[in-house]
């Protein structure tokens, strides 16, 4: 194995290393075997030395870049960090997660750089080189960019594209990183920090997505897909039109100007299907479109499509999963496949 590095930077929150981390070490893990380098995981904070020993039991190696200004998130901050902790390791390549935060400071870090960023990826295959895929054309065609073994690449993943395919280890390795930052370099002052309350699982880490359109007709009946989100144990999303109209908030939706989400099950609910929303969903494993226009470009990338009247078919759909006695504790996806 060479001694070039390949890294994945961690995303954590007060419960632990986040799910789309583990994505991200499975995909650096398969990328090594093949390029012949060692993974690593850089993570950033302050206070961090329990999610460095979390990451350590599965990744070999962990560079904790710990300081006081890195408390809070600041995209400036972040950039200035990892950027000293590249030029000092010299790693071939960085992945990180396709999320708010590293679509906000990885494009900022490869234009630093000077160097190629590939971005939202769903997945790679290896020919006589390594081809990234990509969704373009609003996730109606699908690129595969070639990776010729430039100096340094940064790819971003899309959260979902790979399982967390889990390899306990010797303890790996900490080495600790203090950066050199000054109170000016943080350049946004974060007064409040407002979280999502529910017990519904995150857009971006739902298995299963319950979406709903134009065709839910008003806010008072998101209440329908609320309800088989919960039997599914899923994550209710909206496309941009329910909105716009006021009947749901921005942070529910889908698409190219909200949240991009690849769970196992997408079940649209009156969604017609514009490119901007499937630029959003079009990845996802499994998509179910309920739509009374048969006509609807939704159904051309549908997995299973059901032409009618989405109130009368949700309704019977809740009714027989409950008749299965399945709950959130006992498996969504279960019931759907018995469904099917």
């Amino acid at each position: 194995m060479s001694d070039k590095e390949i890294w994945v930077i961690a995303e954590y929150d007060e419960k632990g290393i986040k799910k789309n981390t583990w994505e991200s070490v499975s995909a650096a893990r398969l990328l090594s075997e093949h390029l012949k380098l060692k993974p690593a995981v850089v993570i950033l904070g302050n206070g961090i030395q329990r999610f460095a020993e979390e990451l350590s039991k599965e990744v070999e190696l962990v560079y904790s870049i710990e300081h006081l200004l890195l408390s809070k998130y600041d995209s400036n901050a972040y950039v200035s960090s990892i950027y000293s902790l590249i030029k000092d390791k010299k790693p071939a390549i960085i992945i990180a997660s396709a999320t708010f935060r590293g679509k906000d400071y990885i494009p900022m870090l490869s234009a630093k750089l000077d160097c190629g960023l590939i971005s939202d990826c769903v997945g790679f295959e290896v020919k006589d080189t390594i081809l990234f895929k990509r969704a373009v054309y609003g996730g109606r065609l699908m690129a595969a960019v070639m990776y010729e073994g430039a100096e340094l690449l940064i790819v971003t993943i899309r959260p979902r594209s790979f399982e967390h395919r889990k390899i306990e280890t010797a303890k790996g390795e900490i080495i600790q990183f203090k950066p050199n930052l000054e109170q000016n370099d943080i350049l946004v002052a974060v007064r409040e920090i407002i979280k999502e309350v529910g017990k519904r699982p995150d857009l971006s880490e739902a298995d299963i997505i319950v979406s709903g359109g134009r065709g839910m007709k008003g806010a008072e009946n998101f209440k329908l897909l609320e309800e088989l989100a919960d039997i599914l144990g899923g994550a209710v999303g909206a496309s941009r039109a329910v909105v716009d109209e006021g009947w749901m908030p921005h942070l529910f939706q889908i698409g190219q100007t909200g949240r991009v989400v690849s769970p196992m099950l997408y079940i649209a609910c009156g969604i017609s299907g514009a490119p901007q929303h499937l630029a959003g969903m079009s990845t996802s494993k499994c998509i179910v479109a309920i739509n009374k226009d048969p006509n609807a470009p939704i159904f051309k990338i549908a997995d299973y499509g059901i032409v009618d009247d989405l109130f009368k078919v949700v309704p019977v759909m809740i009714q027989e999963i409950k008749s299965e006695g399945t709950r959130n504790d006992k498996g969504g996806i279960f019931a759907w496949k018995m469904l099917l």
